[in-house]
């Protein structure tokens, strides 16, 4: 009919039908069959080690990157195939290391050898894996033999006839020949000849190895071989190279050590000439990468009762060009607190490393600070000069000679006391970390001798710290942490000391749980002082929840007396609680609450908030 619209046609019935209307269901029923749904996670239905040997299983088993695959839940084919192949290799290792050298290894994914399937044909997901290893017989040395050897060097004691063949052994034998030849200065020492037979009949070994210990080696010139904004000069004098002495490994492993301890490079790097020159002598090669030469940085703690306490400082890491170090460092604590007022202490210090010889670093420092504590006032102003040994990597001696003027308002009135000083330090420290530690000790001494120079007598102030932790619950999982303090003053009264130079317990650094200084001397009438004698124990028990989470519980004690340690009565108190710590990567974030649990000096609950563990 003339006017009448005609009928759609099949396509445009079509375009209706999977208009806007439709279109969301048919994009989730698309999604149903393109997306993976419950896909379940690859099993390890096997893992058989012929013969029984449970520990070698569980060695394998550790070794296992299909097995570790499995246990992180769904992975992709290609992942499973790649942990699937390497496994071959990481399992022979394993089978070399315990002395098997006929080892069958055989690892299938779904029922084909992982060997020969190509990462191009794999499918999608792999279900199952099965692991079967067979090692065959144990091979044990039939000749065990290294030549020649440096007078007083001797092999592992594994290696002989008769004793397991097992790799890491002749690992072993081979790097300490080549080390004790170069203790005795042969630098180009190296293996000539190696002669390594197994005879699978009777599961035999036999090794042979020669060494060529070359010449005796003397230290040659020590050759910069980049830019440095440190004075080529200063370089040469702090790292020290024996030039013209026996090549000796701890000598220049020393050198590099004391080039980084300056804190001027963020890269040291000694390397050995390959040839030598006239005279057997042999260069070393420096490379060096500066660190940025400024530095800034802050803290912060806090305390329910000891208030706010904030921290910055300013580094320079080569003021004049020969890697000095100079560091301005100020504080501001109490803030907002409700033991005393606010403290102020402002601090500069410059370290010249390389002073009179290359192990001591030389310094100088200034301090201006104020404190407002609960039973004193003081001004105290401080210069000093010194010197520091490092003996090793962990052990180290200071002695220096300072002037300490202070004045002081405290229950002996207002007073004035003018100090010359000599205050001297031995450190040992094997942590493995600083803030962070779970396993060595720690042991600080210092001793400082005072006179007074307007001709009130003097004494000696003794102070120790000292701090052990164990790990017993693998890599974190729970460390034992204790710390031991001490502290005296000899041959000066109570009236005649600043207060300062005396002792008191309670906060955070001494007994947690117990108000700030809480614990001193009591001279009758109201008015407390600090003690003569000192001694804070402090026990942790630190656990691993999470990388990141981990929770504390202590106890801490403390003692304070009028006289010398261990010298007439003297009072005590303790606190406990427990803390979560979090780690950010550089140090753990700390948060304690403690409470007392004995003495008489403070109820209540405290808490305590910082950055690091608190010892």
């Amino acid at each position: 009919m003339v006017g009448e619209k005609p009928p759609p046609s099949s396509g445009e019935r079509d375009v209706k039908k999977i208009g806007p209307k439709y279109l969301v269901g048919v994009t989730l029923c698309v999604a149903l069959f393109v997306l993976p749904v419950g896909v379940p996670a690859l099993e390890v239905q096997r893992f058989d080690v012929a013969g029984g040997d449970g520990d070698l299983r569980e060695e394998l088993l550790d070794a296992s990157l299909v097995a570790t695959r499995a246990s992180e839940g769904d992975a992709p084919a290609r992942d499973v195939l790649a942990a699937a192949q390497a496994d071959y290799t990481r399992f022979l290792r394993v089978l070399y290391a315990n002395g098997y050298y006929g080892g069958v290894i055989k690892i299938s994914l779904d029922g084909r050898e992982a060997a020969g399937i190509s990462t191009f044909s794999a499918p999608p997901r792999f279900k199952t894996a099965r692991v079967q290893i067979t090692p065959g017989r144990q091979f044990r040395f039939d000749r065990a033999e290294v030549t020649p050897l440096p007078q007083g060097s001797t092999p592992p004691d594994g290696f002989r006839a008769g004793a397991v063949a097992r790799s890491e052994v002749l690992q072993e034998t081979v790097d300490g020949a080549v080390s004790d030849w170069r203790d005795k200065g042969h630098a180009k020492v190296r293996i000539a000849d190696q002669n390594l037979r197994a005879n699978h009949a009777s599961s035999t070994l036999s090794a042979q190895l020669r060494l060529a210990p070359g010449p005796v080696v003397k230290f040659g010139n020590l050759r910069q071989t980049t830019p440095s904004a440190v004075r080529a000069e200063r370089i040469q004098e702090i790292a020290d190279l024996p030039r013209g002495e026996v090549f000796s490994p701890a000598e220049k492993k020393k050198a590099a050590e004391r080039l980084r301890r300056t804190g001027a490079f963020s890269s040291v790097s000694l390397t050995e000439a390959e040839t030598l020159g006239p005279g057997n002598t042999m260069d070393i090669n420096l490379a060096l990468a500066d660190e940025k030469p400024r530095r800034f940085g802050f803290g912060a703690e806090i305390s329910s009762l000891e208030g706010l306490t904030l921290s910055g400082f300013w580094l320079h890491r080569n003021l004049f060009g020969g890697a000095e170090r100079f560091r301005i460092g100020a504080e501001v604590g109490g803030i907002a607190g409700q033991s005393g007022g606010v403290d102020y202490s402002l601090d500069a210090r410059l370290d010249f490393p390389a002073a009179i010889r290359s192990d001591m670093t030389g310094y100088v420092v200034a301090a201006l600070s104020y404190e407002d504590e609960p039973t004193y006032r003081e001004w105290i102003s401080e210069v000093g000069i010194g010197l520091v040994r490092h003996y090793s990597d962990t052990l180290e001696f200071e002695l220096g000679v300072g002037l300490r003027y202070s004045e002081t308002d405290d229950s002996f009135g207002d007073r004035r006391f003018f100090f010359l000083t000599l205050p001297g330090a031995v450190t040992w420290d094997n942590r493995n970390d600083k803030l962070d530690p779970t396993k060595g000790y720690y042991l600080r001494a210092e001793a400082t001798p005072f006179v007074s120079v307007d001709g009130n007598g003097g004494g000696m102030r003794f102070e120790a710290d000292g701090r052990a932790y164990r790990n017993i619950g693998g890599d974190r999982d729970l460390v034992l942490a204790g710390r031991v303090q001490l502290g005296s003053v000899v041959g000066a009264s109570l009236a005649n000391l600043p207060p300062d130079y005396l002792f008191y317990s309670g906060g955070g650094g001494t007994v947690r749980g117990q108000p700030y200084q809480s614990l001193g001397v009591d001279l009758g009438g109201g008015s407390i002082t600090g003690g003569r004698s000192f001694l804070a124990v402090s026990t942790e028990v630190r656990a691993a929840v999470t990388d990141t989470i981990g929770l504390v519980g202590f106890v801490d004690a403390g003692y304070v007396g009028a006289n010398g340690l261990f010298e007439g009565a003297g009072e005590w108190h303790a606190g406990a609680g427990v803390g979560l710590r979090y780690d950010t990567g550089i140090g753990p974030v700390r948060l304690d609450v403690a409470a007392p649990i004995g003495g008489a000096t403070g109820d209540g609950v405290q808490i305590y908030v910082g950055i690091g563990q608190a010892f």
